[in-house]
């Protein structure tokens, strides 16, 4: 995930966005959608095609849910204009009322925290393997063990590249290293697409190889709904979206669902892409993180490794950022001195990277993290799109028929929502206890 980097966390009355400071084009909107939803959910992607059953399941899964995934977009932007806010919570807050709102600001903050915990995960998977590929290259070996000490351990690794480069990347009020890394994960998952497909037709094929489609093992609608966390986890860009059109030069809603289409078709296709390739060059033996299925010698994977790696150190801040916003609003809802402030922040930011470092260091893989971060993002997909849509439908003219379908449309979102966060909440449950 990589949303706006500052916002409004209050609901004023008063309009907080700015018309005459929009500066963004149509290209520059894409480009951003783009960015936000194209990060670590790829790596995930295969292994939800082989959990999905296959890839026909998968595909209409993600086909059907384009269609709810879109639809919160426009009904943000929609919301967005006629609130007069530039910010997700404010949005929800103004419309839905400070309750609904609050509620808003507490799921948004979970979610990034969880989001960052995905991101360690991934990055403590790619310094395993990177580690291996170093150790293969300098002794010559192509074993998959390497002796063990502590140096060498990941996870020290991983503690060592959150005190000297996350750390100190997190601390500023402003990411400011955004603007110099912004292509960063838009690079790195193009990278992977191709590399994934490349590597499956260059690949060498065992005699008597046949195609991994299967059937899951699973019941039919356990399969499909099984996807639906990985989908919900790897298409979100809804919470930065209503900054993304609170800036732009032409706000007319006809511009926005061109832009919300194009952006959700192009992450439709690299997904796509990675989910059926990486499924198909594995099967149901692709690892929950597709770049740890490759060896350790593959000098196309060890470059997506490292590009991987070093966006999400630089994404990683971004995260904690947006959930530094909300939390730190009680502490310096007075007025304070600018070295309290500095206090707040730095202690904050130590918390919220030990606490993420610690679940991190604990947690096998990163299929576990996501099935959580799935359900939660079902929130800012369906719910609080629905709900703003219905709350709005309230107090704009229209006419009465169009007004109780678009009511009708948006309690329909609200309810999906709602079931998937809840099947994904007790799958998630059910792979921690049964070991699922």
């Amino acid at each position: 995930m990589e949303a706006q980097t500052g916002g409004n966390t209050g609901f004023s009355d008063k309009p907080s966005m700015n018309t005459d400071s929009g500066r963004l084009g149509f290209c520059g909107a894409v480009f951003i959608m783009l960015k936000s939803a194209l990060g670590a959910g790829l790596l995930n992607f295969p292994w939800a095609f082989s959990r999905a059953g296959g890839v026909h399941s998968a595909v209409t899964v993600e086909m059907f849910s384009l269609i709810f995934l879109v639809s919160g977009l426009v009904i943000l932007g929609y919301s967005s204009s006629i609130s007069g806010q530039s910010t997700y919570q404010a949005v929800v807050g103004h419309l839905c009322g400070p309750a609904i709102g609050k509620l808003c600001e507490l799921c948004f903050v979970f979610n990034v925290f969880m989001i960052c915990v995905a991101f360690l995960v991934i990055l403590a998977d790619q310094l395993k393997k990177l580690s291996l590929s170093i150790y293969e290259l300098i002794t010559g070996s192509t074993g998959n063990e390497m002796p063990h000490h502590w140096y060498t351990d990941q996870r020290f690794m991983l503690f060592l590249v959150c005190l000297f480069a996350i750390l100190p990347l997190s601390i500023p009020k402003e990411i400011w290293i955004q603007k110099y890394t912004s292509a960063l994960g838009t690079v790195a998952a193009t990278y992977l697409t191709v590399a994934i497909v490349v590597r499956y037709y260059t690949r060498a094929v065992p005699e008597g190889h046949l195609s991994p489609l299967y059937n899951s093992g699973m019941g039919f609608w356990a399969s499909i709904f099984s996807v639906i966390p990985t989908i919900c986890f790897g298409f979100q860009c809804h919470e930065c979206c209503v900054a993304i059109y609170s800036s732009l030069e032409n706000k007319k809603l006809s511009n926005w669902v061109i832009i919300s289409l194009l952006s959700m078709f192009i992450c439709l296709v690299v997904y796509t892409l990675t989910g059926i390739y990486g499924y198909l060059t594995f099967g149901r033996n692709v690892a929950a993180d597709v770049l740890m299925s490759y060896s350790g010698d593959d000098v196309l994977m060890i470059i997506a490794r490292l590009l991987f790696g070093v966006s999400i150190i630089t994404i990683y801040p971004i995260a904690l950022l947006l959930g530094r916003l909300v939390i730190q609003v009680p502490f310096l809802r007075h007025r304070v001195t600018e070295s309290y402030e500095t206090c707040i922040r730095v202690a904050l930011t130590a918390v919220w990277i030990i606490i993420t470092l610690l679940i991190a260091l604990f947690v096998p893989d990163i299929s576990k993290v996501i099935s959580i971060i799935g359900g939660i993002s079902a929130f800012f997909i369906f719910v609080f799109p629905g709900l703003c849509l219905i709350f709005a439908m309230q107090s704009q003219p229209m006419s009465a028929r169009l007004r109780w379908i678009l009511i009708a449309w948006g309690m329909i979102t609200v309810l999906c929502g709602t079931f998937i966060f809840g099947q994904s909440t007790f799958f998630s449950i059910m792979q921690v206890f049964h070991k699922l």
